[in-house]
């Protein structure tokens, strides 16, 4: 009697069934499980891996570049607490530039070694990256990332917080050859104007996510010019410590942005009651975070028409705003009265009391994170001897043993 044969999966199943099998494992472990089978199983899993993170030099990366074909995504960032020497160097931007030119998104976050040598190389060798983060990568300048606006037309997402040489002639090459920019970080380029920005966005109008935090130099004109340009798009609005915006930049906003969820205002002191409140009415049914802590002239009629208005509100940053007290809630603790807010800080705010309190935790029930910090009326000792009921799951934050949230960051 003949032995009966037994047939492998591998003589009956092609590459692409296999390929279909490996895209049903939804676990990173499983994939890498997958790989150890065989050979075979091994290759496919390698020339179809998407993503990527490792500490590699030249040589290694020219291998990594032979079995990973397919990579869209590459994460070279580095930590503070754990970087390493030399870290990514410009070599090492030559061979990705050769190497991987399928690359869609290249993370170099904090890689300080690198220069405008190697972005040069990245512009010139990947035309179709969307998205580079070369954050507090401090010697890079003008030179080197103008090289990527001009050879990466379809980017979306550039982060460059901490680049300290960066000027207004990089937004002019992001204007002219990036016109499907989506998200921009310049935090730290303190060398940007309003001039800049308003080229800028002649081009990019499709921007959603915009972070000018400690942009000192920028004002009103600019932040108007952003609003009327982006009004259908822009979401994130960031603008901490840009101290020379005043009213005009909110009562912008409010005019043309009516989707806005995010926007960071925090240490902008010459902003009044009259802008936040017709920011309220004007994003009521969209905002979802604000932070606008060292408002020093924000006071309880902005915090009324908040609590009022912008129901969808879950983060809510007042932080030394001396002048609100308990009848910014006063709206607050009925039942027809229920809000969304999740995080709300009123550290340095010396007016406001128990009584206030006890009401925002009546009407915000999903409360999650609360910091009375320097509230000299809001100890723990006051907090217990008031009976005051916190929220389940509510951590309070009375002398700063707590992280923050990542909301608030």
């Amino acid at each position: 009697m003949a032995e009966e044969t037994v047939a492998c999966i591998n003589d009956r199943l092609g590459d692409d069934e296999l390929r279909a099998v490996l895209a049903k494992l939804d676990h990173d472990k499983d994939k890498e499980v997958f790989g150890l089978v065989c050979k075979r199983w091994l290759h496919l899993q390698s020339t179809g891996r998407r993503k990527l993170c490792a500490r590699a030099g030249p040589h290694m990366l020219k291998r990594m570049a032979a079995r990973f074909t397919r990579l869209f995504e590459l994460d070279l960032s580095q930590s503070v607490s754990r970087s390493f020497y030399p870290g990514v160097t410009d070599s090492d931007l030559s061979v990705i530039a050769a190497a991987f030119s399928s690359l869609r998104v290249l993370n170099l976050h904090n890689c300080k070694g690198i220069t405008d040598k190697g972005m040069t190389a990245v512009g010139c060798g990947l035309p179709y990256l969307q998205s580079l983060d070369v954050s507090y990568c401090r010697k890079l300048t003008d030179k080197g990332l103008s090289s990527v606006a001009n050879g990466c037309h379809d980017l979306r997402a550039l982060h460059v917080a901490g680049c300290r040489f960066v000027t207004d002639t990089l937004l002019t090459a992001l204007s002219m050859n990036c016109n499907n920019l989506e998200e921009l970080n310049l935090q730290g380029c303190t060398n940007l104007t309003d001039s800049g920005l308003t080229v800028l966005v002649e081009g990019c109008k499709r921007l959603k996510h915009l972070d000018l935090n400690k942009c000192s130099n920028i004002g009103d004109i600019s932040i108007s010019n952003i609003s009327k340009a982006c009004s259908s798009s822009l979401t994130t609005f960031k603008l901490l410590d840009c101290y020379k915006i005043g009213d005009d930049s909110i009562l912008s906003l409010a005019n043309y942005c009516k989707n806005l969820e995010t926007l960071i205002i925090g240490g902008c002191r010459d902003l009044s009651d009259e802008s936040i409140k017709s920011l309220a009415l004007a994003c009521y049914s969209s905002l979802k975070n604000l932070r606008m802590d060292w408002c020093l002239n924000v006071s309880d009629n902005s915090l009324e028409c908040i609590f009022l208005m912008c129901k969808k509100l879950e983060v809510l940053d007042v932080g030394c705003c001396e002048e609100v007290t308990d009848s910014a809630f006063q709206g607050l603790g009925n039942e027809d009265c229920k809000l969304s807010l999740k995080v709300l800080r009123v550290s340095n705010c010396p007016k406001i009391t128990v009584d206030g309190i006890s009401k925002v935790f009546k009407s915000c029930e999903g409360l999650e994170y609360l910091d009375v910090r320097s509230c000299p009326h809001l100890t723990q000792g006051r907090c217990h001897e008031a009976g005051l009921q916190f929220p389940v799951g509510c951590k309070v934050n009375f002398g700063g043993s707590l992280t923050e949230p990542d909301l608030l960051r």
